[in-house]
């Protein structure tokens, strides 16, 4: 057979199979059905049944066969026009997932949800980011197997990582970050019975083995081989999965007790840090949507993600014995710039003032329609009733009603007409016409590390109230508690970052900051505390604005008396607290 499968022909396929001792009505169907070289690599397991292929062994037989061919994957990629990195090729599998309903309803999920409302370019969704995820995690999988061969990386290892990050953000809800960060949150603290700390990381893994089943993808070789599916979830994660091991599997090795994961060995580590990178932040997830959103919104993204890529190497590093992704040195400033970029987004996209109103007032509008708006789930097994209802807060537990639910659900509410969703389709109908909660306070934190409870604040910051003629209920403010950092909250990420020499490429280093540049942060967290005015009313926003810097000041005075070392006058230490209160106050307030 010809080394090129693709330019095997029908009759050449015939043959092979022949060769392998197949029975003649095995070979008929190939025959009848046209399979040359090309769609003998497409076939999977269903397919192999819905030819005629009855007979388990032989399916399997078949399929062993396919494995053992060699292959040219680029010929059987698919190509895709993406305008942040132009043309993308994509495995088969990768096609396979993609063309599932659990995959596209990526499409109707936008990427930075409320955003849309205030940046009118920001228009893209998670469909075509895990797209651009899976493209660049393949880039970098096949940089590093091409340059270091000694690292073993396997064809497997390579279509494991895209997989994993074609899949990593399945588990999005409606409105992204919106729907875990906001509503999810709100809906536990008022229902005990929803599950407290869920994850869209988590809602991936349970969703990927959801697409998987209801798909028949299971019988792909990729994912019958031990340990891969395991390795696709711990990837997308960023922790490990708990499995049961086999009777049959060795005794792990004495200098492999720290290692957590169970899809790949301590040896393989460095393929962690490709997806979702707990050690430095690092990886291609970020590096998609530094670009992508920075194109979309219209921003500046001055990190160059190519060139890193191109000097990423990987090394034992001797500390933990482990094989990590690292840079060349004269690299970090361009992470420096990578880490900039995303505080930068932060700043001015994510956390927008106006884009937090919004995101809360959705927030709030699916609160208010939860109890109301059913989603159908799980069939009933029985098939002879109506199927699950549930919540939206409930559908996290359910991956057929999940499966439903995207920003569409906007669309229903206000397309209802059920007068229970009266408050919410008000609220959405608010944000149609720019009648929108106002930011009356947007005030860095400066009284200490913690902040308190947001609950707790809003009742002592309406304790401050004493102006009759303005009626101020806890109800009418929301506050929002803002951290912007480099992604490691206090901590300088390339802290953590391993680093190589031109002239000791296999050696490993730290670099201080202070060698790269005597210009950069050297504080890498700062938190805001805003307060939103829920009514457009100018004498309620006023009393808001006042309550809050004497609730401020009282925070400022308590701080400094704690602080204060005893002294001999009390008059001085009253002196002093005045001043620094004074003082304060001065600086208190930077609204938008």
């Amino acid at each position: 057979m010809n080394n090129d499968c693709l330019s095997t022909t029908v009759d050449m396929v015939c043959e092979m199979l022949m060769a392998k001792q197949f029975e003649e009505v095995v070979v008929e169907i190939f025959r009848k059905n046209r399979i040359d070289g090309t769609a003998l690599l497409l076939l999977s397991d269903s397919d192999l049944k819905e030819l005629g292929i009855v007979a388990l062994g032989d399916r399997k037989k078949i399929q062993k066969l396919i494995e053992e061919l060699p292959k040219k994957r680029s010929g059987l990629q698919k190509v895709f026009r993406d305008p942040v990195h132009g043309h993308i090729e994509l495995d088969p599998l990768l096609v396979k997932i993609i063309d599932t309903p659990q995959f596209q309803r990526l499409r109707y999920i936008k990427q930075l949800g409320g955003k849309y409302h205030v940046y009118p370019g920001a228009c893209h969704n998670r469909f075509e980011h895990s797209i651009g995820v899976a493209h660049l995690a393949g880039e970098l999988v096949e940089m590093l197997k091409k340059q270091q061969p000694d690292l073993g990386i396997s064809d497997d290892d390579v279509l494991c990582v895209m997989v994993a990050g074609l899949c990593h953000d399945l588990g999005h809800g409606p409105f992204s970050h919106v729907f875990d960060g906001y509503f999810i949150k709100e809906a536990s603290r008022k229902n005990p019975a929803i599950r407290k700390g869920w994850t869209h990381e988590d809602a991936s893994a349970e969703m990927f083995d959801h697409l998987l089943e209801e798909n028949d993808l299971s019988s792909e070789p990729l994912f019958e081989v031990e340990g891969n599916r395991t390795f696709i979830k711990e990837m997308i994660t960023g922790k490990p999965v708990t499995v049961q091991p086999l009777l049959s599997s060795p005794p792990q090795a004495p200098h492999e007790h720290d290692w957590k994961y169970s899809g790949r060995g301590k040896e393989m580590s460095f393929l962690y840090e490709i997806i979702a990178n707990k050690e430095t932040g690092i990886d291609v997830d970020k590096w998609d949507y530094f670009e992508r959103d920075c194109y979309y919104t219209g921003l500046n993204c001055n990190f160059d993600m190519r060139r890193t890529m191109k000097l990423a190497r990987v090394i034992e590093v001797p500390e933990d014995k482990r094989r990590h992704i690292c840079i060349r040195d004269k690299e970090a400033f361009n992470l420096y710039q990578m880490f900039h970029t995303r505080f930068s987004l932060y700043k001015r996209a994510y956390k927008h003032p106006t884009v937090n109103g919004i995101e809360l007032m959705i927030r709030d509008a699916l609160i208010a329609a939860d109890e109301y708006l059913e989603i159908p789930g799980k069939p009933n097994e029985a098939g002879d009733e109506e199927p699950h209802m549930c919540r939206m807060s409930q559908a996290i537990e359910d991956m057929y009603a999940y499966t439903l639910l995207t920003d569409s659900v906007m669309q229903q509410i206000l397309m209802s007409q059920d007068k229970r969703l009266e408050e919410a389709q008000r609220l959405l109908h608010r944000i149609q016409k720019r009648d929108l909660y106002k930011c009356v306070v947007n005030r860095v934190w400066e009284v200490e590390e913690t902040v308190p409870d947001k609950g707790e604040m809003s009742k002592q910051i309406v304790g401050m109230h004493h102006d009759d003629e303005v009626e101020l209920k806890e109800d009418d403010i929301v506050i929002d508690v803002v951290k912007f950092n480099y992604g490691m909250k206090e901590e300088n990420p390339i802290d953590h970052v391993w680093f190589y020499t031109k002239d000791e490429p296999d050696v490993s280093k730290r670099i201080e900051k202070e060698k790269i540049s005597a210009l950069l942060p050297g504080t890498f967290q700062e938190q805001y505390i805003r307060v939103y005015c829920k009514e457009r009313n100018p004498d309620k926003e006023s009393a808001v604005e006042m309550c809050f810097k004497r609730w401020y000041e009282e925070q400022l005075q308590s701080k400094h008396l704690q602080e204060t070392p005893p002294r001999p006058s009390s008059e001085t230490i009253t002196t002093t607290t005045a001043e620094k209160s004074n003082a304060a106050s001065r600086r208190l307030f930077h609204s938008y």
